[in-house]
């Protein structure tokens, strides 16, 4: 996370300029540093209605988001401050500031739709601030909510109505909660004393009636109960009655406020950082700085370009981005870790496979944690591509490290016997024994030396064969041997030369094997912890679709109480969609042998060697893995 030097003050995410709106680069940038999780706290109402106060609140300060003291919108567009999140350790506190809607000086009242749909789309927590009571007057000042159909779209295929498409919003649309600012009723209903969420959800029940203003009201009522299943109710009364400190009231003491407002502001703080969820997107994807700056960019785009913002287009941008960037992250992770666990030359291949599948373990790992909608595993497929050439890089450097010390040892080791032959010493009767026990030595102090690697062999073999045409014309000059005795002498040095050159053949069989071997660790290890976050995502999906389906029921319920019976039963298409979809991810047999078949495959043009060993596809490993 950025130093909060850097972020001792709010800073314009969204500007607003003419009523256009563009996203501020130095915002994204400071974004960018961020890792941890955010839970991201959104505020939106009218304007003047001390919004940027709470937010100020919120950051643990008196100042911060502009508050002003005139009737004209200090906040133009979106601000941002990320402060550490006081209850939620690693998590970052993104606070939201919006300008306030219906400023009176604006032309085209769209702009402040998009500024409501953006502040929907970014937040974990959406926060409504209202002056005075919730009545037909203020839900209808909300009617933004009723136009998020319009605005927002969850998927790219085309819908058939706005109803098909607002199904989905549930699974990523934040919490919500209404704080009433100057509150001065008594929460009292039929003369008992309600709650505050109570008194909410009392002002959320449909209305019968045809009146055009009611119907607004209760178009606004039935949004927020469909869209936002989890909803938050605070009052405030109001924070001082003297109006010299309300227009300064970042400079007033806390001494200096009511004890009723001191006392529901704490309150309220208390339940965002206590129940303010981490931003996530479907499937559980948790949002980070760099995405929550990618996803504003998208939608931001996209509203400029006339479109309207769509969700799953938005995470599949996000997505391109984040897996290249998971792809070159692991493989960064393999090489450093291969670079600290490696020296080299290695004694045997097999030494640096073994080092190589558990660092390419934990590089899988990395890039599992960070990649997500990698659907049709592309991404995977770089990762593991650039892996096995790292590793084939590696095993070339150990080659070559080991190549370089064995030469460098045998010409140390040989240096005699070169003197000896420059020198004329085996051109003499018997010579040929001489060189033959002059060579023996080199050998057997060459197998002495330690760590040689993997081309001892190879390396001694080849000073051998540079000295055959030296030790066959020893073998001929060699006065003291008979003409049987030098061709047997000369066939047993080929026998012997042949028996080596077998070894040789033998050990790089070996190796092929154990580098096939390799691949198919690599492939089984991919489709392991494939199959794990595939399961996981699952059970992501299942747990928002109960989730959904619940909802549903309660409000279908909840219209049939309030006397809505053909608005209760629109909503059994969606629920018999919903129970039809759960009901498949439970029963995921098939669908997962297919998903695992494919991504197999994938894998497979990669890894030839895998193939071979284990049978292409995926078939056996899923078998295997169950």
């Amino acid at each position: 996370m950025p130093s909060m030097s850097t972020m001792k003050a709010p800073i314009c995410l969204v500007e607003n300029k003419h009523e256009q709106l563009t996203v501020n680069l130095e915002a994204l940038r400071l974004l960018e540093k961020i890792s941890q999780p955010l839970v991201v706290v959104a505020i939106v109402g009218l304007y003047r209605t001390g919004k940027s106060y709470l937010m100020n609140r919120l950051a643990g300060q008196n100042s911060g988001f502009p508050l002003g003291s005139t009737v004209r919108s200090e906040t133009k567009g979106i601000w941002m401050w990320c402060v550490p999140h006081p209850t939620k350790p690693n998590h970052t506190l993104v606070l939201l500031d919006t300008e306030g809607l219906g400023d009176v000086e604006k032309g085209d009242p769209k702009n402040d739709s998009w500024i409501f749909a953006l502040a929907v789309l970014l937040s974990s927590s959406f926060v409504y601030n209202s002056m005075g009571t919730i009545n037909h007057q203020a839900l209808e000042q909300l009617y933004y909510v009723t136009e998020l159909t319009q605005l927002i779209k969850a998927k790219s295929s085309p819908r058939t109505d706005d109803l098909e498409d607002s199904l989905e919003f549930v699974s990523f649309f934040p919490d919500f909660v209404w704080a009433v600012r100057d509150f001065s009723l008594e929460l009292k209903l039929n003369s008992c004393f309600i709650t505050e969420d109570e008194y909410l959800e009392n002002a959320l029940k449909m209305i019968s009636g045809e009146n055009p203003q009611l119907r607004k009201s209760n178009l606004s009522r039935e949004c927020i109960r469909y869209f936002f299943p989890i909803r938050k109710c605070f009052v405030f009364d109001r924070p001082t009655h003297d109006k010299k400190k309300l227009q300064n009231i970042e400079k007033v003491t806390e001494d200096q406020l009511e004890q009723n407002f001191l006392e529901q502001s704490k309150k309220f703080c208390s339940y965002i950082f206590t129940n303010g969820k981490t931003k996530t997107l479907r499937k559980g994807i948790i949002v980070t700085g760099n995405r929550l700056g990618s996803l504003t960019k998208n939608y931001v785009d996209a509203i400029n370009s006339g479109a309207v913002p769509c969700l799953e287009n938005a995470v599949t941008t996000l997505a391109q981005q984040e897996n290249s960037a998971a792809v070159q992250k692991a493989a960064d992770h393999y090489s450093q870790l291969m670079a600290q666990q490696l020296r080299l030359p290695t004694d045997t291949l097999q030494e640096l496979l073994d080092v190589h599948v558990a660092c390419e373990r934990e590089a899988i790992a990395v890039f599992m944690e960070c990649s997500f909608k990698d659907e049709e595993q592309m991404f995977q497929k770089q990762l593991v591509d650039t892996i096995e050439r790292k590793k084939e890089d590696f095993v070339l450097q150990n080659e070559k490290a080991s190549i370089k010390y064995c030469q460098a040892e045998l010409k140390k080791l040989s240096e005699p016997l070169i003197e000896s032959i420059s020198a004329g010493t085996f051109s003499v009767p018997g010579g040929h024994s001489l060189y033959l026990q002059a060579k023996k030595k080199v050998e057997q102090d060459y197998k002495l030396v330690f760590g040689k690697g993997v081309k001892a062999n190879e390396v001694l073999q080849s000073f051998l064969q540079s000295q055959s045409t030296v030790e066959k014309s020893i073998l001929q000059s060699d006065q003291a041997l008979t003409d049987g005795e030098k061709a047997t002498a000369a066939e047993r040095a080929k026998k012997e030369a042949a028996e080596k050159e077998g070894e040789l053949l033998k050990q790089k069989q070996k190796e092929q094997d154990q580098l096939m071997e390799a691949q198919a660790r690599t492939y089984k290890e991919n489709m392991a912890q494939l199959q794990k976050k595939w399961e996981t995502e699952r059970q992501n999906i299942l747990k928002e679709q109960e989730e959904m389906l619940e909802h549903k029921l309660k409000v279908q319920k909840e219209l049939l109480i309030d006397g809505f019976k053909k608005e209760s039963e629109k909503l059994n298409k969606e629920i018999d969609r919903l129970q039809k979809e759960i009901e498949t991810n439970k029963g995921n047999g098939s669908l997962f042998s297919k998903f695992l078949d494919m991504a197999g495959n994938v894998l497979i043009v990669v890894l030839p060697g895998a193939g071979k060993l284990i049978g292409i596809g995926a078939k056996i490993l899923s078998s295997q893995m169950k």
